[in-house]
């Protein structure tokens, strides 16, 4: 059976003295560019020379289902982005090497996904891409003991019940743009490295203290008004931006802390930052700041953004960023009243001997 009417073209290559035959789309180039998905004549792409890992990529065919679609029973990887899949073919329930699977920005509701909470063929499954479909709840994935990766964000999911049965394995779980109220059923996450949870319906940070791995925390566009990392030590990024804070207390004890991003929240004062020797951006815009503060010490300092608050002076920039003058890369004041000073781009390169960057503007 062919592949939506495409030509396939075979090439017998030599690898470790073994003949290996290469699958690839008439037009040779097996690349996901942007450019390529908008050609006129579109590119299936199987990769993976023995058959053991090969992918088939199926993204932006407008796809209803997949009758006239042959599916290879050893498949690695299947990629269904963008189609306009609502139920799964059986045929992807017998893929007993499948570890990666996307349904991205499909048509799947609760029922249409249903099947693969049951087709134990696919417990291998490593990575389950669900973003950008018709979900009202977090479906069962327990069969899927080495899942590492999950993605269920851009839906319509108020709770996160139905996590705890998320294995322990995962790493990446991603929930972001959906109606949450409660952060919940994380506690057996150990493994976690990078949670998001950004736009949704959140008030409370909790139930993060048992996530001792975890290196990222997406939190943005939520309705957050108190930092709480339950004692966490070991983030490296955290995003809250466009919340409702009006403090920046609670960041002290997160001394591995690279990157903050505060911006767009109510904050008048800059506290609780001087134990944050590693962090390298600082992103505090769109608050309510009147003078730059408790940075002075830090070393590490590349990228400062404080452009639309209410600082006066340029006066004390240097003193307020001085463990970072040589550091610093990147500063944003505008919209500021101190960014109406004469020469205001040129003085703060004198104060920052290595500034590549303010504002907007670029200097080579």
């Amino acid at each position: 059976m062919l592949m939506v009417d495409l030509v396939l073209s075979f090439l017998v290559v030599v690898v470790n003295g073994a003949e290996v035959i290469e699958c690839f789309s008439d037009g040779g180039d097996q690349s996901r560019s942007a450019s390529l998905m908008e050609e006129e004549e579109e590119e299936t792409t199987i990769e993976g020379g023995d058959g053991s890992e090969s992918c088939l990529d199926l993204t932006s065919f407008q796809l209803h289902d997949l009758g006239e679609v042959e599916i290879p029973p050893g498949l690695f990887e299947l990629d269904l982005t963008a189609n306009r899949l609502s139920s799964l073919d059986e045929r992807i329930g017998a893929l007993s090497r499948l570890r990666k699977l996307s349904l991205r920005q499909n048509l799947f509701d609760d029922q249409g996904v249903e099947p693969i909470t049951r087709w134990d063929c696919l417990s291998g499954l490593t990575d389950l891409i669900l973003r950008d479909n018709r979900l009202t709840k977090i479906p069962d994935v327990s069969i899927f003991k080495d899942l590492i990766i999950f993605d269920v964000s851009f839906n319509e999911i108020p709770s996160l019940n139905g996590l705890s049965k998320v294995s322990s394995t995962l790493k990446e779980l991603y929930v972001s743009k959906n109606e949450v109220t409660k952060m919940e059923e994380l506690n057996h996450l150990h493994e976690l490295q990078i949670l998001e949870l950004g736009s949704n319906r959140l008030r409370i940070m909790e139930n993060l203290q048992t996530l001792t791995n975890l290196q990222e925390l997406w939190l943005g566009r939520n309705r957050i008004r108190t930092v709480n990392l339950c004692g966490l030590k070991c983030i490296r990024k955290i995003s809250l931006q466009s919340n409702r804070l009006t403090s920046m207390i609670g960041f002290q004890d997160c001394v591995a802390l690279e990157e903050l991003y505060l911006s767009h929240n109510g904050i008048a004062k800059m506290e609780g930052l001087s134990s944050l020797e590693n962090l390298r951006v600082l992103d505090v815009s769109s608050n309510k700041l009147t003078s730059v503060d408790d940075i002075e010490s830090l070393t590490r300092l590349e990228d400062l953004w404080l452009n639309d608050n209410q600082i006066v002076s340029l006066d004390v920039i240097g003193s307020a960023v001085l463990g970072s003058r040589e550091k610093l890369t990147t500063i944003y004041l505008e919209h500021n009243p101190c960014a109406k000073s004469p020469d205001y781009s040129t003085t703060l390169r004198q104060i920052f001997p290595n500034l590549q960057q303010v504002d907007s503007d670029v200097f080579l």
